[in-house]
């Protein structure tokens, strides 16, 4: 075997294919959509609106899915968001043409935050407290509206734990949950998501100048093409190696995927009966089928 051959199959060994096929995940996602609001009788889908393209490909979804009638788009401003994440969430429902309503969250994160006991809490605190404040109001009007609550986050961020437990990771149903970043990016693409959206840099949008990949400490698309061989594909530590990552960065996110394992679960439930729930009494969430 010559060197040049040798070298050609290192570089296919390392090479990782994310890439998915966007008609077919297309149909699938529309179609959970659509099966979700109609066996829980809901009327509508309601999302939280960031202007950021998580958001932005499920809103896009829910439409084809439903109907722009059908999709009420809550945009949810702390003071401390830019302006223009704010623009983009209104241009972009003009875009589709659904419906949408602004609610600005800073009274009610301010009430809280201004007691004397909670007096310089810090901006971890305060971003989570922002975040479940959002989602409290669009429990709240998913109620008014009979809706459905439909999450936003990605496969990247739930493993990582990157997320605010009953804040942003609380929905009624998550579309895009099994898709990593770099997959929603193809998947933006294929729905003709503009480009204003899908050129942002990822944000939470919590706090001025926060980015994802500053919090994290590393880009998605190399985090994305680690988890994937890790957790789709199962690889070893050592097989990892072979695919270039270093050792600080395997136990980096290894660590950070398991001490977050209890953000993407419900509530432990101590066992004293002969059918718990969550143990032995488990049902497939459809058994709440309405008929």
């Amino acid at each position: 075997m010559t060197e040049k051959v040798k070298q050609i199959k290192k570089k296919a060994k390392k090479s990782v294919d994310l890439s998915i096929d966007t008609e077919v995940v297309t149909k699938i996602l529309t179609g959970f959509i659509a099966d979700c609001i109609h066996k829980t009788a809901r009327k509508k889908a309601i999302i939280g609106l960031s202007g950021g393209l998580d958001s932005s490909v499920v809103t896009t979804l829910a439409v084809r899915a439903l109907g722009a009638d059908r999709v009420l788009g809550m945009i949810l401003p702390y003071k401390s968001v830019t302006r223009a994440s704010r623009e983009d969430a209104e241009k972009f429902a003009r875009y589709l043409g659904i419906k949408t309503e602004l609610i600005d969250i800073t009274p009610m994160v301010d009430a809280y935050f201004e007691r004397p006991r909670v007096l310089g809490a810090d901006d971890n605190r305060r971003g989570n407290m922002m975040a479940r404040q959002r989602m409290s109001v669009l429990y709240d009007i998913s109620a008014r509206e009979q809706g459905l609550v439909i999450g936003t986050s990605n496969k990247s961020e739930l493993l990582l734990g990157y997320g605010t437990i009953f804040g942003d990771l609380a929905c009624a149903v998550n579309p895009v949950g099994d898709l990593y970043k770099t997959q929603i990016r193809q998947l933006a693409e294929s729905l003709e998501i503009p480009e204003y959206i899908r050129s942002k840099t990822p944000t939470a949008d919590l706090i001025v100048g926060q980015t994802d990949e500053s919090d994290l400490g590393f880009s998605y698309a190399e985090v994305d093409r680690f988890l994937y061989l890790w957790v789709d594909r199962r690889q070893s530590e050592s097989e990892l190696k072979d695919f270039g990552f270093n050792s600080y960065f395997i136990e980096n996110v290894i660590t950070r995927v398991r001490r977050n394992q209890f953000k993407r679960m419900p509530p432990i439930i101590a066992k004293i009966s002969a059918r718990t729930i969550g143990h032995e009494f488990r049902y497939a969430w459809e058994w709440s089928t309405v008929h």
